[in-house]
């Protein structure tokens, strides 16, 4: 297997690989900025437009062609809403939705440019999936079966570094699994994997048995992932850059309700409220969201029991 440097170079290959692949971008060039001179006239920049990349992406998909769209998560998701559930959702077309910026990524910026609904808004649109790769390291494991599958994906893109290795298995709609615990579980996705990683360690060291689980895609989700944690931890904990309503702590409620099991969990998510803008370090600080703080509120959860 080829191993690649960047999601850009993957892409490129991808493209030059397989005719049917189209790069757009509503000018949201961060992560594919040197591709217009490698793929020509496979890639369209539409500007500032992101209901008309949508409209253009579903016509090139009627065609057989297999659109990756790029821009700010915020933007497209909310802008182009209609225009997802509408040209994309409704006749199921293999469109890919690659929101930058999503979550805690959005750092020094206010409101208007944070994506904390996304994946909300996303998943509720049938048909449409929603995958969230914890670093640049597990976005380049999954990416080529994401754009191969026949379904529309929302992608939060995240090139961070990896604090450790993943699996190089990715199967949609299955959840890799680092550690089982009988205490604690955490459950997560995307950005801040990488400090429950660290948060896990933490818990070890004060004699917590804690399970770890990147999460992956969040639909489909790894349903039975989450029933077999939710009988073996005495508690599950949803950490998770989005609002609490509609995202992990939503997902994993409606899970265990359909599924007649019960399970104390606590969620660590914004409870109806933007994040103050900083770089990330000092976000995640302020907010609560480093490693000894998500150790910190499951110590003290546990401890209510």
């Amino acid at each position: 297997m080829q191993i690649h440097s960047s999601y850009e170079h993957l892409l490129r290959d991808l493209v030059h690989a397989d005719e049917r692949f189209i790069v757009m971008t509503a000018e949201n060039r961060a992560a594919i900025r040197n591709l217009p001179g490698q793929i020509g006239e496979r890639f369209i920049d539409v500007g500032i437009c992101e209901q008309t990349m949508i409209g253009a992406a579903a016509g090139l998909a009627l065609r057989g062609r297999v659109p990756v769209t790029h821009a700010l998560a915020t933007f497209l998701t909310l802008r182009a809403f209609e225009f997802i559930r509408t040209d994309v959702g409704i006749p199921g077309l293999p469109v890919k939705l690659v929101g930058s910026f999503s979550g805690f990524l959005s750092e020094a910026n206010g409101p208007t440019h944070q994506a904390i609904e996304d994946v909300d808004l996303m998943r509720g649109i049938p048909n449409i999936n929603v995958w969230c790769p914890a670093d640049e390291q597990d976005m380049l494991l999954g990416l080529e079966t994401i754009l191969r599958d026949p379904a529309p994906y929302y992608i939060r893109y995240n090139n961070t570094q990896p604090v450790i290795g993943h699996s190089p298995e990715f199967i949609p709609g299955r959840a890799e699994v680092f550690s089982e615990g009988s205490d604690v579980t955490l459950l997560t996705y995307g950005t801040l994997f990488g400090e429950c990683c660290k948060a896990a360690e933490l818990l070890r060291q004060e004699g917590v048995s804690v399970g770890l689980v990147n999460l992956r895609t969040l639909k489909p989700v790894d349903t039975e992932l989450l029933l077999k944690a939710a009988r073996e931890s005495r508690l599950l904990v949803a950490v998770e850059d989005h609002f609490k309503v509609g995202g992990l702590y939503s997902i994993l409620a409606e899970t265990l309700t359909e599924h007649g099991v019960q399970a104390r969990v606590l969620s660590l998510a914004l409870d109806g409220r933007w994040f103050k803008p900083a770089l990330l370090p000092d976000l995640l600080e302020y907010e609560g969201f480093t490693a000894r703080s998500i150790a910190r509120k499951v110590i003290q959860r546990l401890s209510e029991q």
